[in-house]
């Protein structure tokens, strides 16, 4: 896979004058305008469906109104696979299920793991500020619910192939808050309002979760060259897509936060937790997985040494190719087990 590099240069476009003064920007990826029109320059290349290395992938839209759909991966294996879905990473304010970053990484992960996966392109902030893309999730399990139970003629492709007893929910950086989310949802609440799935895992790739209160790798992290996420990065995402008016310390941002629901009083399914040694994030990522375990949950964390937040997507780093692979067969290992 090739490396992908931010160039604020992209996102020189025309209709500046248009629509006011820039209220908030993120360089190369997002301008948002003082009367709420939102600019995304095409930084990251679209995939087309195609089968990679066996594996056929398809779009299948779940909900016209909202635009809500899903890439789906098959793999071709001839027993009935788990099934994995997948929220993809940007802030909550960018990224698509169609990035080709995202389409090489779960093509190979649904090969490598023998998964079938639902990668969900679900509503982005601004526009749609949170809990648009927690509800998103939610009715994607709903979707899948009713497939699962209609059987219908279009979706036996994968769904004939998919052992719903063995369902787990995926992400990275903000995609793992929304599969954290999600899965507090629909198995906090009531396991049985998604059978006939079960729920038997969820994993959290550098998690976006942030607090009023700086941690030591926010303050002073050593980022690799080209790093996807920078402390004023971090803080504009959050501005984005919290809702109006709330901070850092609203339980979706901070779910440790005094106020929030506490991680003992939650029923929650495995967990593993994936962390970057130079990523910012590490400090909340090692004290959510400490909170877990403090609390009697059982977490399987992860670090990646020498690589930065989303190295297994922009592969920004020389070790970026070989914590992949490591990557690759923990995820493996985790589903299998």
């Amino acid at each position: 896979m090739a490396a992908i590099s931010f160039n604020p240069r992209l996102n020189v476009q025309g209709g500046r004058k248009n629509h006011g003064v820039v209220v908030e920007e993120i360089a190369g990826l997002i301008r948002v305008y003082g009367d709420g029109h939102v600019e995304r320059p095409p930084i990251i290349p679209s995939a087309p469906c195609m089968v990679t290395n066996g594996v056929v992938s398809k779009d299948v839209a779940i909900e016209k109104f909202t635009n809500l759909w899903t890439r789906i991966y098959v793999p071709s294996y001839s027993s009935k696979m788990p099934l994995l879905v997948y929220f993809h990473g940007g802030g909550f304010c960018v990224g698509s299920a169609s990035w080709r970053c995202y389409h090489e990484f779960l093509a190979a992960l649904a090969s490598k793991a023998g998964c079938i996966v639902l990668s969900l392109n679900y509503r982005l902030a601004p526009e749609n500020r949170l809990p648009a893309a927690y509800d998103d999730g939610i009715n994607t399990l709903m979707w899948v619910k009713q497939e699962a139970r209609n059987g219908a003629n279009e979706h036996k492709w994968w769904l004939n192939q998919c052992r719903f007893s063995s369902l787990f929910l995926a992400g990275d950086s903000a995609g793992a808050n929304i599969a954290y989310d999600v899965a507090i949802r629909s198995y906090g609440i009531s396991g049985s309002s998604i059978k006939p799935l079960i729920l038997k895992g969820i994993i959290l790739i550098q998690p976006f979760f942030g607090g009023e209160e700086r941690t030591i790798s926010e303050m002073h992290a050593t980022q690799p060259a080209n790093s996807a996420l920078s402390l004023s990065v971090f803080d504009t995402y959050w501005r984005l897509s919290l809702p109006l008016g709330a901070d850092r310390d609203h339980p979706w941002c901070n779910p440790l936060a005094e106020g929030a629901t506490t991680l003992r009083e939650l029923k929650l399914p495995a967990a593993m937790v994936c962390i970057s040694e130079k990523d910012i994030l590490k400090d909340r990522n090692l004290e959510f997985c400490n909170a877990l375990a403090s609390a009697g949950k059982w977490v399987e964390t992860r670090m990646y040494e020498g690589v930065g937040h989303a190295f297994q997507i922009l592969h920004n780093s020389q070790f970026s190719q070989i914590r992949t692979q490591e990557m690759m067969s923990h995820l493996k290992a985790f589903i299998k087990q």
